[in-house]
């Protein structure tokens, strides 16, 4: 079961998740978080996936989703703290892998 924390400061909403990220943890993305960066037009969103212990094609696709809506805002998306075993997943979705969420703040001109 997948666990997701948000936390909105200064213009940068981090998404923190935890668990196993399957079929299920999907409509928590794709049903809850993307609705709010589209209404709210967020453009930095910072993944800890620190906590992940897996993630299915399904999460793979919903966080595809959140790159889309993120672009589409003119903003910059950030995976940070990858574990090694969902690395090579990830890695197709040419989305900025940094080390930890104050390395990607700092990359961010907020």
């Amino acid at each position: 079961m997948l666990k997701m924390d948000l936390e909105y400061d200064k213009e940068v909403l981090f998404v923190r998740l935890n668990g196993n990220f399957d079929k299920k943890g999907c409509s928590k993305i794709n049903y809850y978080l993307i609705p709010i960066l589209t209404k709210h037009k967020i453009k930095y969103l910072i993944y800890n996936l620190a906590n992940l212990k897996s993630i299915s094609e399904l999460g793979v696709d919903a966080i595809l989703n959140s790159k889309c809506i993120i672009k589409k805002n003119n903003g910059k998306i950030f995976l940070c703290q990858v574990p090694d075993a969902v690395l090579l997943k990830l890695k197709r979705l040419h989305i900025k892998m940094v080390a930890s969420e104050k390395a990607a703040l700092n990359m961010i001109e907020v």
